[in-house]
């Protein structure tokens, strides 16, 4: 034992291998969000909408639990500056995905609320979307020593 380590230091051999479990975690995490975004991108434009408009409809649906969300909140659901927010809720407006209104009790607050249409696109989405929510918090849920996919590209390069 060296003079600076302690009887109850863990080896660095262990302190390696957790590292590079941490890496297969978070590249195994990241690896599946992304897929994931990708088909909720995709499915986004499929269905006439840019995926900033979906997320902004499930803020607006979702986020506070009203129906509706005040531009500040909608900022730190989609994690964007506000005057961002304003311009995305101004042109999902114009498209009539949502309705902006005045807060009754403060007027410098603008809510914003999903119009029918866009009340039926996000419903559509959200089916498009069940299946694969599943499949990502699986995926999510095991990380494999190797992922089959990697093993897979091997095998095509060979």
């Amino acid at each position: 034992m060296t003079r600076h380590s302690s009887p109850h230091a863990i080896p660095s051999d262990a302190v390696q291998l957790r590292t590079e479990d941490a890496i297969r975690n978070l590249a195994w995490f990241r690896y599946n969000l992304r897929k994931f975004l990708r088909f909720s991108e995709k499915a986004a434009r499929q269905c006439g909408v840019t995926p900033q408009q979906h997320q902004l409809m499930l803020g607006v649906a979702g986020y506070t639990g009203r129906g509706t969300a005040s531009v500040s909140e909608l900022a730190e659901f989609l994690q964007e500056r506000h005057n961002s927010v304003v311009g995305l809720v101004e042109r999902a407006a114009q498209r009539g995905l949502v309705r902006k209104e005045h807060d009754t009790n403060d007027r410098r607050f603008v809510m914003v609320s999903l119009t029918e249409q866009g009340e039926q696109i996000l419903a559509q989405l959200t089916e498009l979307h069940k299946e694969e929510v599943k499949a990502a918090k699986e995926a999510l849920m095991k990380v494999p020593k190797v992922p089959a996919q990697v093993l897979e590209v091997k095998k095509k390069a060979i």
